[in-house]
């Protein structure tokens, strides 16, 4: 299982890279995501510790880090208001 796990990482970075470099797309819309990715996690950890909200913790995992990034500050408003409402 970790063998198959590993080709599958392979493979789609070297997809990943070819297809950066046949569009020439360059590579700003990679720290442009980084920062994305960077901003979301710190707005979740500020959430999560903050003390605004008590009894709400919103664990640091890849499905949140990516709907914070993709989704920005209306993600984490979102994330906050699914945790209150369902659990």
């Amino acid at each position: 299982m970790k063998l198959a796990a590993m080709a599958v990482l392979i493979i789609s970075a070297a997809l990943l890279i070819f297809i950066v470099m046949k569009k020439k797309l360059g590579w700003g819309w990679i720290s442009l995501f980084g920062t994305h990715l960077v901003l979301a996690a710190l707005a979740l950890y500020v959430v999560n510790f903050s003390g605004l909200i008590s009894g709400v913790y919103v664990p640091l995992n890849p499905v949140t880090i990516g709907t914070v990034t993709i989704l920005g500050l209306p993600g984490v408003i979102m994330l906050l208001g699914l945790k209150i409402s369902l659990f």
